[in-house]
């Protein structure tokens, strides 16, 4: 069941024109302010906060636009939806791009 939750969620996000495509060094400089929890390479400091390192570009965009948009609540939205209203899409592709090409 999980699975195929996850498999509709990666489908809604490219039904949706959710497309990757951002410059990793942008992201990098901005990335500093997401370096507080997820580390500056994206390794989480603390077991509570996922791994942003290789994740998957077009989920990283979709995730942090839906906590952006004010779309995902729950679990970390609290701390996340802040944060990422103040990001422009173009914040959010540079970002995405950035910790996707991590390792």
């Amino acid at each position: 069941m999980k699975k195929l939750a996850i498999s509709a969620s990666l489908m809604l996000f490219a039904a949706s024109g959710v497309m990757a495509g951002g410059d990793p060094a942008a992201g990098k400089a901005k990335a500093a302010v997401c370096a507080s929890c997820h580390g500056m390479e994206g390794k989480a400091i603390a077991p509570m906060y996922p791994n942003l390192a290789g994740q998957n570009e077009p989920y990283l965009v979709g995730a942090l636009k839906a906590y952006r948009d004010g779309q995902r609540q729950g679990g970390m939205s609290a701390v996340m939806s802040p944060m990422a209203k103040t990001l422009s899409d173009d914040d959010i592709n540079n970002l995405a791009a950035y910790f996707a090409s991590q390792k």
